[in-house]
């Protein structure tokens, strides 16, 4: 059945929830100038998936980059799953992580590039996957997992250690 929810067109689904069919994705202003990280916050209690997008991120030393999510409590640093592969020709170097979801780079050279989705799956439960680019021949991959305690409503990114961001751009798209 067809409803019509503040001027706009819904259906109802066979258990009772509403879902807008003229909802869209949402794109947020690009970060760039970063140092320590890029902080999104507000994001709407009904989002489902958010596409974190970076290019060109550099940093200037060996720390990885690090997505955070959170809720009204804060940012989460504890308790993600969390593993990330940077492949260099034919080897791998596998890196494991479990304050935050983990793009690997082990080089102030890299200028890392990729997509990192991150959806939920259920309840306050969000699942991560990415792939990208270094500035060389390499590429990345990442997975993971991490259960919030309520709704989410921010996502920061970061690096594992003190190394600060000196070049790059960061946005998310959300929907």
């Amino acid at each position: 059945m067809s409803v019509i929810i503040n001027g706009s067109a819904g259906v109802t689904t066979n258990t009772g929830a509403v879902y807008d069919s003229l909802q869209r994705s949402t794109a947020l202003t690009a970060v760039t100038n970063f140092t320590t990280s890029a902080d999104f916050t507000s994001i709407p209690s009904w989002v489902k998936r958010i596409t974190v997008m970076l290019q060109g991120i550099s940093l200037s030393g060996t720390d990885a980059i690090l997505i955070r999510i959170g809720d009204s409590g804060g940012l989460q640093t504890t308790g993600y799953i969390s593993s990330g592969t940077g492949f260099t020709g034919a080897a791998g170097s596998t890196v494991n992580n479990t304050t935050g979801f983990i793009v690997p780079s082990d080089t102030a050279t890299y200028l890392i590039s990729g997509i990192v989705v991150i959806t939920n799956i259920s309840g306050n439960t969000w699942v991560e996957s990415g792939t990208g680019k270094l500035s060389t021949a390499a590429s990345w991959a990442c997975g993971g997992d991490k259960t919030l305690s309520a709704t989410l409503d921010r996502l920061s990114v970061t690096r594992t250690g003190t190394n600060t961001f000196d070049a790059g751009t960061i946005n998310i798209i959300y929907e």
